[in-house]
């Protein structure tokens, strides 16, 4: 609470953006008492920040700032200054939950993550992960991949997309490799970790992928813990849930103030008296259902892209039929479903039911079996469309 008035008052006296916003709404940043109080101020999207971002700048000159970059997945990328007690925080909160993992940051580790491949900002890169005894992959072809996991015989953890960590399991259950003994956490971040990636990322390494949350602009939200919970970082965030959307208030970064931030996720907080056996008395975040994503658009109706994960959820907890899967829509009323295995009769026929089921026969669609997927600055999405971009 204390936190909350401190940045309320902050961004009131220092940004233009919330002073004139509050003014316009006649909100007092002064009479905020209680977390409830919370609900009063407006809700803020990416597009509000990129449109407003200048405005939205603190004018209280910090000793300390630091670049930070949203990665622009879901849209254009954000440019904006993080100071530096924020920054500092959010690798304390990092540091922590690995130290809970008996990870310590000096370990050596291996990194999945996006990168610019121009030569420059590659010897950047590089310089960079000596200084923090990591590696990472600089393309995804099969030699550099296998160089890659003769590196991980020396790593402590491995970190980065999720879908990457999966598809390197792959190829070490797959092939002649010998399975690195030294893994003591996997960690999968900014992609969805479904439940059929755990059983090959176990026998590669020796345990599950546990999860962490977050992002650029609000730092970390959660992090799983060896109970398998995702608590929330209620130290540096508050997280409130509407309409199934994360709104984020970023606790700590004064510089670029954050306040009910929709963020963009679907998720499910867990009842505030839910306990865990680890200990921590945080609140829970029961899970994150995926990106919001484009509209997905049928011949007469509009839907919400959560519609797939809900699709292959079913599939793989009532049918035991684990997908990976991509779906792209080009075209309103049509959509194709990429899966990167074959599909038998049997199971296409149930992956069918589940998509009549949502759909009711209001879009087309065609399934390809061992299909590549699309990547996106790195990472994989899955729903692809371009239909907005055709009606601008």
């Amino acid at each position: 609470m204390k936190k909350l008035k401190e940045l309320v008052e902050f961004a009131y006296e220092h940004s233009e953006f919330y002073r004139k916003t509050f003014d316009e709404k006649e909100i007092n940043p002064f009479e905020i008492n209680n977390l409830s109080d919370l609900q009063h101020l407006p809700i803020i999207t990416k597009q509000i920040l990129l449109q407003n971002k200048k405005e939205i700048d603190s004018n209280f000159k910090f000793k300390i700032t630091f670049d930070a970059k949203t990665s622009g997945t879901s849209g254009e990328s954000l440019v904006f200054k993080r100071n530096e007690y924020s920054d500092s925080f959010n690798r304390a909160v990092i540091s922590h939950n690995y130290n809970i993992f008996g990870v310590k940051p000096w370990y050596r580790n291996g990194y999945f993550w996006g990168f610019n491949k121009s030569f420059l900002y590659r010897l950047k890169t590089q310089f960079f992960d000596v200084l923090q005894n990591r590696f990472r992959v600089f393309s995804y072809s099969k030699e550099e991949l296998q160089k890659f996991i003769k590196k991980l015989d020396k790593a402590k953890y491995i970190h980065g997309y999720s879908s990457s960590i999966y598809e390197t399991a792959k190829a070490i259950n797959g092939g002649n490799i010998e399975k690195p003994k030294k893994i003591i956490m996997v960690k999968g971040t900014s992609e969805n970790i479904f439940d059929y990636y755990q059983s090959e990322i176990k026998l590669a390494f020796g345990t599950k992928m546990i999860s962490e949350y977050g992002a650029a602009e609000t730092g970390i939200i959660a992090f799983e813990c060896p109970a398998g919970k995702m608590h929330i970082n209620m130290e540096g965030v508050i997280v409130e849930e509407l309409n199934n959307e994360i709104l984020v208030t970023n606790l700590n970064m004064l510089s670029f103030p954050i306040i009910r931030y929709k963020l963009g996720d679907y998720i499910k907080l867990a009842p505030r008296n839910t306990l865990c056996l680890c200990g921590k008395k945080h609140l829970v975040l029961e899970s994150v259902l995926g990106r919001i994503g484009e509209k997905v658009y049928g011949i007469k109706n509009i839907y919400p892209s959560l519609y797939f994960y809900y699709i292959f959820k079913n599939l793989s907890q009532t049918h035991q039929l684990h997908l990976e899967y991509q779906v792209v829509q080009h075209n309103k009323g049509s959509l194709i479903f990429n899966i990167s295995s074959d599909l038998s009769d049997l199971e296409e026929k149930v992956l069918i039911k589940e998509i009549e089921k949502y759909f009711k026969g209001d879009i087309k669609y065609k399934i390809n079996g061992r299909a590549k997927f699309n990547a996106t600055k790195g990472k994989k999405k899955s729903f692809i469309s371009t239909v907005n971009n055709e009606l601008k």
